[in-house]
Order: structure tokens, then sequence, then C-alpha cells
């Protein structure tokens, strides 16, 4: 499972280093252990888990600016754990509504020793932290209408919406509303991974 990590983090050209890819690894194997009792992936193959789970979620950590980063709809905490992992300078709050999730992401912390991240169990509408953030994270949580009406309290005054899609959302990206810009799409390239994968980046228009 190394070999394969190493020979995917290689083929998507990002440096992580040997402690972060242990703690990446371990994350995969909690996964897959706690995956039996908790339904929290229909991906069952800690291999499959490797490319469609952790590489999915590290392609996005060349785009993160800022510090402090919520994500929506974490599930069993994707994208949020595997960017946390190689991110330890940066903060990162795993929000879910649903416990069994929420008691899976904090299993893994307390786990791996992860000091960057917390896990918060609340319907997105009803958190509102009193610090701001740099980028509102998403991935396969909602159509970007609903995550950018839902999530529209979070980003601080120069923050952005960070939703991960699949194809090229053209058709959500007619509706916008008039205080939002499309800052860009990137690209994704997963090894191994079929399929297109788009990273949306979004921001208020008077910034």
């Amino acid at each position: 499972m190394r070999e394969k990590l190493q020979q995917l983090l290689a083929r998507a050209d990002l440096p992580v280093g040997e402690d972060q890819q242990r703690q990446l690894l371990e994350l995969v194997a909690l996964l897959h252990k706690w995956n039996k009792a908790y339904n929290l992936t229909s991906v069952r193959d800690p291999e499959a888990m490797l490319v469609r789970h952790i590489m999915d979620s590290l392609v996005v950590s060349p785009y993160l600016e800022g510090e402090r980063f919520i994500d929506v709809g974490t599930g069993p905490g994707l994208p949020g754990l595997p960017l946390a992992i190689v991110n330890p300078d940066k903060q990162f709050v795993l929000l879910d509504s649903l416990g069994k999730r929420i008691r899976f992401i904090r299993m893994v912390v307390h786990h791996l020793g992860l000091t960057n991240v917390e896990a918060v169990q609340s319907r997105v509408e009803a958190f509102n932290p009193e610090q701001k953030f740099d980028g509102v994270l998403s991935r396969a949580f909602a159509s970007l209408d609903d995550m950018l009406s839902w999530c529209a309290h979070l980003p601080g005054p120069d923050g952005r919406f960070l939703a991960l899609k699949g194809q090229y959302p053209e058709q959500e990206l007619q509706s916008l509303p008039a205080h939002l810009v499309l800052e860009r799409v990137y690209p994704l390239a997963v090894p191994e991974q079929e399929g297109d994968r788009h990273l949306v980046v979004i921001r208020k228009s008077s910034q």
C-alpha cells in the first residue's frame, strides 16, 4: 500500500513527507476497519480508497489559499482529513450533521494525533462560528446553488467557496447570484480515477 501511495503521489506531482504518508495509510486502514460497522463509504477496497478518497482529496491541496478552512458535509472526513494531514500549518473544521461520522473523525484525529482538526456535528445553516473561513470546501455535498446559499455566512471578507465537482458544471454556473463571481475552474487530474474532476472557485464580487 505504501508503494502504491508513493506511485500515485508521484504521478500527481504532490510532495508528501514520510510521516504524512504513514498517517494517510493509517486513515485508509481506519476507514476500512470502521466502514463495516459505520457504513461510512460505498468504497470497500483499501486500494480503491487510496484513489477515490485520498488522492481525490489531495489534488485540491495546491489551491488552498489562507489558513482556516471548513469542510461542509464532510462525511467520514473527506476531503478534510487528507488535506489536514498534508497541511499541518492550516486549520480545518470538519462539519457533518451525522453523529456516527463525527465520532469516526474524532477517533481518527485522536489516533493520528492531529492538532489542526476540529470535528463539529451540526447542520450547516445552524453553525455560526465567531471566526470566519478563508475557504469553504465541499465534495459531493450538494448542488452549487444549495452550497452557496447554505454556506453564505461562512467565508470571511476574502474567503472563497471551493466546490469539488465531477464534470464541468456549466449549467450550475449560469445561475450564480449577482453578489458572487466565478474566479476559476481548475481541471483536476486524479491518477487512476475515471471521469472528470474539477475544482470550482467562487468569491464575493466586492473583492
